[in-house]
């Protein structure tokens, strides 16, 4: 399994991190990309996290998912951004797995793959301008083969709801219970 988590300045730190951890913690292949030629790339906080590839070098055929992280500056890069944009598309052509946090699905939004039902950091649903907004979802809403989040206090939840889909309940039960998640 491999599954691609871009980076671009201004991502939401805890939500990544949160991605990053849990997938790895689950045996997953976690690529994570810069949208440039940095290999550091700095968060809305200010913590700078390390990439290893651009996403320019990464093609859908070899990703099993591809998760956004929010942070509003980030998003923006994100949905203006050719190679994510380009991925997206290419991803929900061939049903493959796509899932966002907070901001993220305003990026999705762009790319025009966001189904019908979603949820997303409050506000940013304003920015959608799209009917299906899941406000008073829990923790993660789930359509066809769309994933998303609201935001930071959702990303162990949202993170362990990919471990469940990638790679099955018993997975998911043991890491849940693993890092004391048994709020999700």
């Amino acid at each position: 399994m491999k599954v691609l988590v871009p980076l671009a300045k201004g991502f939401e730190e805890i939500e990544a991190v949160s991605i990053i951890d849990i997938l790895r913690r689950a045996e997953i292949e976690v690529l994570v990309a810069s949208l440039n030629n940095d290999v550091l790339v700095q968060g809305t906080n200010g913590i700078s996290v390390q990439t290893d590839y651009q996403v320019k070098d990464v093609s859908s055929h070899e990703l099993d998912m591809i998760v956004l992280p929010g942070g509003w500056d980030g998003t923006h890069a994100l949905a203006d951004d050719k190679n994510v944009q380009k991925l997206l598309k290419e991803m929900d052509e061939k049903g493959k797995n796509i899932a966002a946090i907070c901001a993220a699905p305003y990026a999705l939004n762009r790319a025009g793959v966001l189904k019908s039902k979603y949820t997303c950091y409050p506000s940013v649903e304003d920015d959608i301008k799209k009917d299906g907004y899941q406000g008073d979802a829990n923790m993660v809403v789930e359509d066809e083969n769309i994933m998303t989040s609201r935001g930071p206090a959702t990303a162990i939840c949202f993170a362990l709801s990919i471990v469940k889909k990638l790679k099955g309940e018993e997975m998911y039960q043991n890491l849940k219970a693993g890092v004391l998640a048994t709020y999700c």
